[in-house]
């Protein structure tokens, strides 16, 4: 692995943000990361992976399997909007998505992302994507540009920046304005170290979508 230096805080920074909008743990993180946007010198790229790729030959339970098979259709989604119209829109699809999914609590169906599409000026036509294989070699390279940094035993968030990545942080809630920053200074720190692989506790707080 490739010695890192570690950064401080006043230096500008990319972070490389891989997700699937179907999961609340990245939904939770990416709305964080938008508030260190506000308050630190850092840039969001955002990629896409999927759960349901990830999960497609391991062992897991029945309903989570189950759930995953609706999991295609909004990353396929994603991933043609990132096609057609790049990184704003897809971040604005994201947004969109997410909102409807884990604020409000709706599935992800077609009359969801037609409106999610809407909402963000994209044409409800891109919600023919959902069932539409073609895009899956695409999703699976960018899942695999970030998963291989971190290992397929994680999923999402995943987050890469200044030559290292890791899962994480997988937090209950977004914080906001310069509690985010301070939260990003201490993820910065850690992960400018490569011997540094794990730090965890048991989560106690129900995840807060707020």
């Amino acid at each position: 692995m490739t010695q890192t230096t570690p950064v401080t805080p006043s230096e500008k920074t990319s972070a490389d943000f891989w997700f699937d909008p179907a999961c609340p743990f990245a939904w939770i993180t990416s709305r964080w990361i938008l508030e260190v946007e506000k308050v630190r010198d850092v840039e969001v790229t955002w990629h896409i992976m999927s759960l349901a790729y990830l999960n497609q030959d391991k062992d897991i339970p029945d309903d989570y399997r189950e759930m995953l098979k609706t999991a295609w259709g909004p990353v396929r989604v994603c991933m043609a909007v990132q096609n057609e119209y790049g990184q704003e829109k897809l971040a604005e699809i994201y947004t969109a998505l997410g909102t409807r999914r884990h604020v409000e609590g709706r599935d992800f169906d077609r009359a969801l992302i037609e409106e999610a599409l809407t909402s963000v000026g994209l044409p409800v036509e891109l919600a023919d994507a959902m069932d539409d294989e073609s895009f899956d070699e695409a999703i699976a390279k960018s899942h695999h540009e970030g998963m291989d940094q971190v290992g397929n035993d994680v999923g999402t968030p995943t987050i890469a920046m200044n030559g290292s990545a890791f899962f994480g942080p997988v937090i209950s809630k977004a914080p906001k304005g310069e509690e985010a920053g301070k939260l990003w200074d201490g993820f910065q720190l850690i992960t400018a170290y490569p011997y540094v692989y794990e730090l965890k506790r048991a989560r106690v707080h129900d995840l807060d979508f707020s």
